[in-house]
This record gives structure tokens, sequence and C-alpha cells, in this order.
């Protein structure tokens, strides 16, 4: 497979990016440069640490007990083509995905790597952090512009869905 940049390795136990106890998988690189951004170490793509792709999904795959991954960053669309492969290779292992991006749903759509991404995600929170809109209140976002998308009801119905965790 190929390499993939990530800001940290692999993180448990979190109750705070998506439902449930989930692994995160924080991903290096960002253009989107959000005013307040809760992650500004992860937007340089030279600052992060280098692994194979297929050490990464190992990885996850070793985590018997998880059922659930995030994938956030930065911005994991930043290596779309990583990130394709990555969460081709977790779908398999019947894992619920979250992922965390700065485009919104529209955008994504228009990209064939991109939309070919969404069909393996299972909740997509969508939208740049917005500083003015943060409110501390939200649950699984920052600003009340992100949207919480449940993905493959979006794509089968050919419109957006919000999940029924968004507020």
């Amino acid at each position: 497979m190929d390499n993939v940049v990530l800001a940290a390795p692999l993180q448990l136990n979190s109750i705070v990016d998506g439902v449930g106890i989930r692994m995160v998988l924080w991903m290096q690189g960002c253009n989107h440069k959000c005013q307040g951004c809760q992650n500004p170490q992860t937007h340089d793509i030279d600052k992060g640490t280098t692994y194979r792709i297929e050490d990464v999904v190992k990885q996850i795959e070793n985590q018997k007990y998880y059922d659930k991954l995030t994938i956030s960053g930065g911005d994991p669309f930043y290596q779309e083509e990583a990130l394709l492969k990555i969460v081709k290779n977790v779908k398999k292992m019947n894992k619920n995905i979250w992922l965390y991006t700065g485009y919104r749903w529209e955008e994504l759509l228009q990209d064939p790597i991109k939309k070919e991404v969404l069909s393996y995600i299972d909740i997509l929170v969508d939208g740049p952090f917005k500083e003015a809109l943060f409110d501390i209140h939200l649950l699984y976002k920052g600003s009340s512009n992100q949207r919480i998308i449940d993905v493959q009801q979006s794509l089968q119905k050919g419109c957006l869905v919000l999940s029924k965790y968004n507020d």
C-alpha cells in the first residue's frame, strides 16, 4: 500500500469524537486554516509522522474491543488517496466510521475520490469550524454551521440527510 502522514498514533477511548467509545485516527495536513481551530498543530503536513497504510490498518484491526473509528485531523481529505485506502479496509472490518472535514458535503460530491471515500463513511461532520459560531453545548461538533450527516442515507436518497445526532 502506500504511506499516510499522521498527527499522532491511534488514540483509544475517545467519548467526544462521535457516539460511543471510539478510536481516533488523527491525520496530518489541512489548508482550511480555521480561526480558533483546536488542532492547529495538524495543519503542516511536514510536521506529522509517516506510517505505512497497512500498519495503520493492522493497528485498527488489532483493536478487537473497538467497533467505532473516527477520522479527524487536520483534514483527512488532505490525503484523500491514503484516506480512501484506509476506509476501504476499515469498512471490511465492519466498523462504524465517523469523519470530520472542513469541506462541505456539496463540495465533496464534486470530486470522484472524495465521493468514493464517502461511500465507506457512516457519519460525516462537515464544514469549517467558525469561531463566531462556537457553542460549548453542541454535541460532536464545534460550531453551529457544521452538520452531522447520515452519509449512507444521503447517498441512497440522493439528497442531504442530517443524522439524528444533529441538533
